[in-house]
């Protein structure tokens, strides 16, 4: 009769052989370097490249408020109105002094012609032709006068109608009904989302590297955006201001968006924070693909499976993040190899803890 030891061997060499194949069959990568661009990370801040405060261009009563703030308005969108009638009277009288210029320029017309004729036919003197001549030009520069008040007139009627110079939001709203705006005086205040930016301020010690060009005088430095939802855009349209903050040392960039928004950008609004990425360089990183990565409450880690198929848990510090992967700033080494399905993984590091507790206990009893 085999001994109760010997087939407490047996059992746990199969259960042993059972955990090995299920771990060989769990997908693995291998943790390995790679050469990635050298980041310099940064807070920057969103901004709007059309911040507008639109103020009144003449006088008058404020008669009509369309819009209030977080409207949306379109582009020449009517958002004021002033009281109109002064203005309206003035064009009126414009209007009837061009007609009074142009009925005395036909007659300063109609007379220096017929005192032309004359004067070819030696009827008239020379000082009657040089007075018909004088009321032409006269005649004339009123025309204009007219013409010009007449323009003047219907240009302080139409600055009655305050219309909005781009499509965007309202974000302030300086009057109310009735009272008296003057030129100058603030109507409304508004951002337009179309167009967004990042200003990031920069060390001075980076500033070479971010104003390197290439051969051809192109700039050839990079930066990432990073977007709320791990939405990332990379760009080389930057402006670097030509000078530094006293009481800081840094430079002032600015990061231009794409000018068509898509769905990354949706969540951007002006004044929040995003980090971004200057790109100075490269340099070799340990990475793992970032599903092999799993979160457990305040602990972050990766299963990793050794050459015996057995799976240990092994907490890690991440680096930054990548498209498809993490980088690794402690915890693991280069050729090691970490299970892509942590789920499975987990489920196989239970079976052999309880299987190790089983052999140790029937160990212990004969």
């Amino acid at each position: 009769m085999p001994s109760i030891k010997f087939l407490a061997a047996l059992v746990a060499l199969l259960t042993l052989g059972l955990q090995g194949a299920a771990a060989a069959s769990l997908e693995t990568a291998v943790a390995a370097y790679h050469t990635l661009p050298r980041e310099y990370r940064l807070d920057g801040i969103v901004e709007a490249v059309n911040r507008t405060t639109v103020s009144a261009q003449t006088q008058g009563q404020v008669q009509e408020i369309y819009y209030d703030v977080d409207d949306f308005v379109e582009k020449n969108a009517l958002i004021a109105r002033l009281k109109d009638t002064e203005h309206r009277a003035r064009v009126s009288q414009a209007a009837a002094d061009l007609k009074s210029a142009t009925a005395r320029l036909q007659q300063a017309k109609d007379e220096h012609e017929r005192v032309s004729g004359l004067y070819r036919k030696k009827n008239v003197s020379d000082s009657a032709m040089d007075k018909a001549t004088a009321d032409l030009a006269s005649a004339q520069a009123a025309f204009e006068s007219a013409t010009a008040r007449l323009e003047q007139a219907q240009e302080q009627l139409a600055y009655t109608e305050i219309r909005a110079p781009y499509s965007g939001i309202v974000t302030h709203r300086h009057v109310e009904l009735g009272e008296i705006a003057s030129p100058g005086s603030p109507v409304m205040s508004g951002i337009s989302l179309d167009e967004l930016r990042v200003k990031v301020d920069v060390p001075q010690s980076i500033i070479p590297a971010i104003r390197q060009r290439d051969s051809e005088g192109v700039p050839g430095a990079r930066v990432r955006v990073y977007l709320p939802g791990d939405g990332v855009i990379e760009t080389g349209n930057i402006t670097v201001f030509p000078y530094a903050d006293l009481g800081s040392n840094t430079f002032k960039v600015r990061i231009e968006l794409p000018t068509q928004p898509g769905d990354k950008l949706r969540a951007l609004f002006p004044g929040m924070f995003v980090k971004t990425g200057f790109i100075v360089g490269d340099k070799s990183e340990l990475t793992v693909p970032r599903r092999a990565v799993v979160h457990r409450s305040e602990v972050t880690g990766v299963y990793v499976v050794g050459t015996e198929g057995r799976v240990s848990f092994r907490q890690v510090r991440l680096g930054r993040t990548l498209p498809d992967a993490y980088a690794i700033l402690s915890g693991l080494t280069a050729g090691e190899r970490v299970a892509l399905d942590p789920i499975a993984a987990g489920v196989t590091l239970k079976e052999q803890v309880l299987a190790r507790m089983e052999e140790v206990g029937e160990g212990g009893h004969d």
